[in-house]
């Protein structure tokens, strides 16, 4: 397949695949998405960083893109080093293709990447690894490539790779976006499309890994490698060019700070009831001055749900009861929201219940207890039999007030 080779920087080119069909990924919905690869000239030598899925589909827009570079730098075709930051195989699946067409290539990764490569991809067991740790470099002409350990950013293998005279920082899937675009710069899309698309996938891969978030952050710094880096470039989406603003946002998503007051509503419902719970409750919210994301499990899905809980302070869930318990699309949302631990980002969210009922009831009640089981702190819940009438609406009403006045309290 023939397919152009983005110049990023001088020397430097994008390899990777723009994946325009993908509409779900780690669980949660997107519309495409991009594996980013790049190759790094240094005089005669060429470095790949990263790859992709294998096959026709999408490693041929891969050498399409590498034998682009290829002939832009006016040079054969040979790649010297292979740097892999980590074992997903959207990240490493062409690797035995790489490795069969270059095997003089040394595959540089850390300790625990190697047998995981090599368990995904036994035909790389002869292959020669360098392993590396925080500190170790590799040097390739006038070219420095300095390995930092960025264990559990998103996996037990990962890594990032800091091109020092370049100032650009390989992060792999830390700061990427599920984006697919012409366009590989952040600032050549709309801001607020890229930073809601950054939101979406931090809220979704990283929320329960916050705490070693911070600390790698925090190692950045330390290292005095903050100030030194230009240009961040994910494995997904586009590549920031402005720095500081993915890295101010995951400092804010991972402290709890959040950007306005904000609840987010996520109701299903049978025969209408709890939905016009959820409305009413909205309206008592918004006299408030309360921002209000509502998510109704007909159409919504459970990763748009956590991207706005990322943001929130309050959190309700509107729930008719089945079987004295709680109707399965709400049951969805609290196991994932469950594994994801929103308690771990450092702040305090409120949150409550409530539903329509025709038996015995007691859906929002054992929902209130599995919320709390999921570090919410929970306000109230409000159950109605059947179809509420006036009176149960204002009751609504006033959940919502009440709400809103804990919020602008914490």
């Amino acid at each position: 397949m023939k397919a152009k080779a983005p110049k990023i920087a001088e020397g430097i080119y994008f390899v990777g695949t723009l994946d325009w069909d993908r509409r779900e990924y780690h669980g949660y919905t997107l519309h495409g998405t991009s594996y980013n690869a790049f190759l790094v000239f240094s005089e005669d030598k060429c470095v790949l960083i990263d790859n992709v899925y294998p096959g026709e589909v999408y490693s041929a827009q891969m050498w399409g893109r590498i034998k682009d570079a290829f002939e832009d730098q006016g040079k054969e075709m040979k790649i010297d080093y292979i740097i892999q930051n980590h074992v997903e195989k959207d990240h490493s699946g062409a690797l035995s293709e790489i490795h069969a067409k270059f095997p003089d290539a040394p595959i540089y990764c850390t300790p625990i990447a190697k047998p995981g490569l090599i368990k995904h991809y036994p035909d790389l067991a002869d292959a020669e690894f360098v392993t590396v740790e925080t500190g170790d470099t590799l040097t390739v002409g006038k070219k420095t490539f300095a390995f930092l350990d960025a264990k559990m950013l998103h996996w037990p293998d990962s890594m990032f790779t800091f091109l020092t005279d370049d100032g650009i920082l390989f992060s792999n899937d830390a700061f990427g976006q599920h984006l697919c675009k012409v366009e590989r710069l952040d600032s050549e899309v709309p801001e607020e499309e890229v930073m809601e698309a950054a939101q979406k996938f931090y809220a979704n891969l990283l929320t329960p890994l916050t705490p070693l978030l911070l600390k790698k952050l925090n190692e950045v710094v330390e290292l005095g490698l903050l100030e030194k880096i230009k240009t961040i470039a994910p494995s997904h989406g586009q590549i920031w060019t402005n720095p500081m603003k993915i890295i101010g946002a995951y400092q804010n998503w991972a402290t709890g700070v959040c950007q306005k007051e904000q609840a987010t509503l996520i109701y299903d419902t049978m025969h209408f009831s709890t939905q016009y719970m959820a409305h009413a409750i909205a309206e008592g919210l918004i006299s408030q001055g309360v921002d209000v994301k509502m998510h109704f499990l007909k159409e919504d899905e459970r990763s748009e749900c956590v991207k706005d809980i990322l943001e929130s302070k309050a959190v309700l869930l509107g729930v008719p009861t089945l079987f004295n318990k709680v109707f399965p699309s709400i049951a969805d949302v609290l196991l994932y929201t469950e594994e994801l631990e929103f308690s771990r980002t450092g702040i305090k969210r409120l949150g409550a219940t409530f539903g329509s009922y025709g038996w015995g009831g007691n859906g929002p009640k054992w929902l209130n207890g599995k919320m709390a089981d999921a570090g919410f702190e929970m306000v109230d819940n409000l159950e109605i039999n059947y179809v509420p009438n006036n009176d149960d609406l204002e009751k609504c009403y006033d959940l919502g007030v009440k709400i809103a006045k804990e919020m602008k309290e914490m």
